[in-house]
């Protein structure tokens, strides 16, 4: 069952949960909200209570918020579909997902010279989950100029269960000079952060 809308935002409740955020991940890294079910018509509330970074998953729905919310700050953190490219590239600051070579290619035609790109890799080579194997990192960076990488470790009982998959996605990424790495979300964030994420993606633990 999908989760429902987010609906209601109270903008002084999400600003007192992304100071409370701040304060558990330090200065490090930046917090980007996932709105991937919040409504075009609360985005309003997030941008009054202070955020200015947030991630939208699907294509269409970035399209649509971010030509009506101009004043954030726009990644596209969902699965990249190279047909997509060409209607995602112009409107991110950043790609979160890139793990195919047909989203290679389409970057390189529909690509911009500032538009930064993270390479996914599935870190614990789990079946049906997208990203890159470990051991093909090292091709996939010599395609493109590629800033970071991202990762979602396993599904985990605790958080401090996800420590060795972040700290092995961070070894990986001083390994290949790469200062970028997105990972953590709602139930992981602060172990994320401790194991040097640059940049975090909560959605329930900012809007409840």
């Amino acid at each position: 069952m999908a989760p429902e809308p987010v609906t209601g935002l109270d903008a002084a409740r999400v600003r007192a949960n992304l100071e409370q955020i701040r304060a558990e991940v330090g200065d490090g890294p930046e917090i980007l909200a996932a709105v991937k079910y919040v409504p075009l018509d609360e985005l309003g509330t997030l941008h009054e209570a202070g955020v200015t970074l947030v991630g939208e998953n699907r294509a269409q729905d970035l399209q649509a918020k971010a030509a009506a919310h101009p004043e954030f700050t726009w990644d596209f953190i969902g699965q990249l579909q190279s047909r997509k490219v060409k209607v995602i590239a112009p409107l991110v600051r950043r790609i979160h997902s890139v793990a195919s070579d047909s989203a290679i290619e389409q970057l390189r035609k529909h690509g911009r010279d500032d538009l930064e790109l993270y390479l996914q890799v599935n870190i614990a080579g789990e079946e049906r989950k997208a990203g890159v194997a470990v051991d093909d990192v090292a091709r996939y960076l010599q395609e493109l100029p590629f800033s970071g990488l991202t990762i979602m470790p396993p599904k985990a009982e605790t958080p401090e269960d996800s420590r060795p998959w972040f700290a092995k996605a961070r070894a990986l990424a001083d390994e290949h000079g790469l200062a970028g790495l997105s990972m953590g979300t709602t139930q992981d964030y602060v172990i994320a952060a401790q194991e040097g994420a640059t940049v975090v993606r909560i959605g329930t633990r900012l809007f409840r």
